[in-house]
C-alpha cells in the first residue's frame, strides 16, 4: 500500500498507469484497500499464486505504456527517481534495463541492485566471505561490485527484480514463446530477474545502474520468512538459470560443473550463517 501511494499519478504531463497483480489472493485485503483508496489502479486477482515471473507477465500483457516498470510491493518510490530513470531509457536507446540505487530500511544499500553475472570465482569469494572482508578489492568483489561507487552510474551485469525499468519495445523483442513470456515462467520466484538480464545483454542492450537517484526497498516483506528454505530455493533457481543459459547443448560435464558448484556454494553459505548464529541466508 505504501508502494502504491509512492507512485505519482502523472509524470511529465502524462498519466501513470499502475497495474497490481495480487499473488496474495487478496488474503491481506489489498484489493479492498485499492478499490477504496486508489480506484485509478487496475487490480488483477488471479485464481492462484502465479509467482514472480507469471505475475509480471500478466501485468505486462495488460499494460499499454511505452515504458514499463516491474516493481515489487516492498518498495517505496519517489517521482525524482522514476522520472530520471524514464528519461534515460527514452533518450539512451542502448539501455535495456535500468535501476536506481535501492536503499534498505536501515539506510544501507541493497547490494543486489547492482551485480555482475557471477563467475565461479565470484561465487567462491562471496560464499567464503572474501568479498565481505575485502569489499573494495576488485579481485574479490565481482559478485556485488562493491569496489564501484554507490553514487555512480555505469553498466552492470544484472539488477534486482524489485525494480526493472525498460522500454516496451525492448521487452517485446525479448519475449519468448509461452509459457515463457517476458520472464521465463519455469522460474516461480527466484532466478527470473537474472535470466532476463542475461537475455537483455545477449540482445545487444545495456543493463545500467544509476546511483544518483534512489528508492527504498523493504527487502524480505514480499517473501516467506523461512530464510533457510528461501536460501536453498535461491541457490537452486540460480543453478537452473546457468544450466539454461550456459549449457545450451545439454552437456553432462557442464551440468555437473554448475550442479556441483552451486551445491557447494549453498552448503558453505548455510554453514557460515549457522556458525554466525544467523537464520537469514541470502546468496543474492
Amino acid at each position: 500500500m505504501a508502494c502504491v501511494r509512492s507512485i505519482p499519478c502523472e509524470m511529465g504531463g502524462r498519466s501513470v498507469e499502475v497495474i497490481v497483480v495480487d499473488n496474495s489472493l487478496n488474503a491481506d485485503g489489498t484489493g479492498d484497500w485499492l478499490r477504496r483508496e486508489a480506484p485509478q489502479v487496475r487490480y488483477l486477482l488471479p485464481s492462484e499464486n502465479l509467482g514472480f515471473g507469471r505475475g509480471n507477465n500478466l501485468g505486462f500483457s495488460e499494460s499499454t505504456g511505452g515504458c514499463v516498470l516491474f516493481l515489487n510491493p516492498d518498495t517505496i518510490c519517489n517521482e525524482v527517481a522514476l522520472a530520471h530513470c524514464v528519461a534515460r531509457v527514452r533518450s539512451e536507446l542502448d539501455i535495456g534495463l535500468i535501476s536506481p540505487k535501492l536503499v534498505l530500511a536501515d539506510g544501507s544499500m541493497d547490494l543486489a541492485c547492482r551485480r555482475s553475472i557471477p563467475t565461479i570465482w565470484d561465487g567462491l569469494c562471496r560464499g567464503s566471505g572474501l568479498a565481505a572482508r575485502f569489499p573494495k578489492t576488485k579481485m574479490f568483489s565481482g559478485y556485488n561490485l562493491t569496489h564501484l561507487p554507490e553514487e555512480g552510474t555505469y553498466e552492470v551485469g544484472a539488477i534486482n527484480g524489485a525494480f526493472m525499468l525498460g522500454r516496451r519495445e525492448v521487452f517485446e523483442k525479448l519475449a519468448e514463446p509461452r509459457p515463457h513470456g517476458i520472464f521465463d515462467e519455469q522460474f516461480f520466484m527466484y532466478g527470473d530477474d537474472l535470466d532476463l538480464c542475461i537475455r537483455v545483454v545477449r540482445a545487444g542492450y545495456k543493463i545500467v545502474y544509476d546511483g544518483r537517484v534512489k528508492i527504498t526497498h523493504l527487502k524480505g516483506q514480499s517473501v516467506a520468512k523461512d530464510y533457510e528454505r528461501m536460501a536453498v530455493a535461491i541457490f537452486d533457481a540460480n543453478r537452473d538459470v546457468y544450466l539454461k543459459n550456459f549449457n545450451p547443448h545439454g552437456s553432462w560435464m557442464v551440468r555437473w560443473k554448475y550442479t556441483a558448484t552451486f551445491g557447494l556454494w549453498k552448503r558453505v553459505a548455510l554453514l557460515r550463517a549457522k556458525l554466525r548464529g544467523h537464520r537469514k541466508v541470502r546468496p543474492v
